[in-house]
């Protein structure tokens, strides 16, 4: 029997999430990473790793290779070629290097907002021009807006990049939806690369996750697709990723950009990965039931408080919350004097929304929604 309403303090242990808010009480729900431990088969790979003694420079395990492929064909149904695996320390740095890896300074690089901040900032590192088209919201759900999307091409634009599932307002993509921005991006020549960190995070029993890449063999090969363990078993610390990059040429390229400055994966991120992909699927399973009842409590409380709209969450343990009908300049400030910690919605190209991560205790989650209808509740009454 797994455990997630155990506490488990993480003050005091160097935690980015907790340490924002060292010494205040405020209820950290902002970055991505759950507080829950990690599944038991991880921290036995890890202990045995550590028993060793040794951390020297490491080699991906045979057995990896294999552990990822047969789960992507599990979980995903793309088979994949182990020729086709580029290892990386982080989603973020495969990001930033199919930024710099596609067109050349000054092309523009398409995406669709509210998304993930490195999103927004890994184009103009990369000295390219960032183009978004804004997604919209229909009913629940949010969905691409094609005509936003055909207006934002331009000539010199290079690059897609997608997040599916998508964060932060938790969308999976459908299989039509996929095959048609697919279609769209062979139109105009664009090379995708597409953040598929949350894949096994998929919480509406309706909804499977589908990588874009599998759409055809066609835009499989103008894709580079970025996947973790990360999220989905709670191991962000650890520093593993990959790419999956079928075209030889443009994986070569790819290469070529990490050259002399991407570090390697260490040993302890490598035997972590192995256990997830080889062992974690039970505790997965767990989580996601547990995550439902969150998201269930969630949604339903942030519905009943004023002024508040919240999208439905097919994936992913974020929350993505509408806080514009309060015109306030900065409703992340308003709830963190209100004692719980969120995302600023502007950070994801969207001013006046705040993210909720309720990759937590139950009965956290329920404090912190007491606090902010506490905070509701007395801002009513000032106005």
């Amino acid at each position: 029997m797994i455990d997630f309403d155990t506490v488990i303090e993480r003050r005091n242990t160097d935690s980015v999430k907790w340490d924002r808010y060292r010494d205040r009480d405020i209820l950290p729900l902002w970055v991505a990473d759950m507080d829950f431990a990690s599944p038991p088969a991880i921290i036995r790979a890890l202990q045995e790793r550590v028993a060793h003694g040794v951390f020297g420079y490491g080699n991906a395990p045979r057995a990896l290779l294999e552990a990822i492929l047969a789960y992507v064909a599990d979980h995903n149904g793309w088979l994949l070629r182990p020729d086709w695996i580029v290892w990386l320390p982080g989603l973020v740095t495969g990001l930033n290097l199919a930024c710099r890896a596609t067109g050349a300074p000054g092309d523009a690089v398409l995406t669709l907002t509210p998304v993930y901040p490195p999103f927004l900032s890994a184009p103009g590192l990369a000295g390219r021009r960032l183009v978004a088209a804004p997604l919209r919201l229909v009913g629940e759900h949010y969905t691409i807006d094609w005509s936003a999307l055909e207006a934002s091409v331009t000539p010199d634009a290079r690059l897609f990049l997608l997040c599916n599932p998508h964060n932060p307002v938790g969308r999976v993509y459908e299989a039509e939806e996929l095959e048609r921005l697919g279609h769209f991006c062979e139109r105009h020549d664009l090379i995708i690369c597409a953040d598929e960190i949350h894949a096994g995070l998929v919480l509406d029993p309706s909804r499977r996750h589908r990588s874009i890449a599998d759409v055809s063999p066609e835009i499989a090969r103008r894709t580079i697709t970025l996947m973790a363990p990360s999220k989905t078993f709670n191991i962000p610390g650890l520093g593993f990723s990959f790419a999956v990059i079928p075209d030889p040429v443009l994986r070569a390229r790819f290469r070529g950009f990490m050259k002399g400055i991407v570090p390697d994966i260490n040993v302890l991120g490598f035997a972590a990965a192995l256990a997830a992909y080889r062992e974690g699927e039970p505790w997965r399973c767990a989580l996601i039931d547990y995550l439902r009842r969150n998201a269930e409590t969630l949604i339903s409380a942030i519905r009943a408080m004023p002024d508040l709209g919240v999208a439905a969450v097919e994936a992913t343990y974020l929350a993505w919350i509408d806080a514009r009908s309060l015109r306030m300049e900065n409703p992340q400030r308003f709830f963190e004097e209100a004692g719980v910690g969120l995302s600023d919605g502007a950070d994801f190209g969207a001013p006046g929304f705040v993210r909720l991560n309720f990759g937590c205790r139950h009965a956290l989650l329920e404090q912190a929604l007491e606090r902010m209808r506490q905070a509701l509740s007395g801002h009513a009454h000032r106005d």
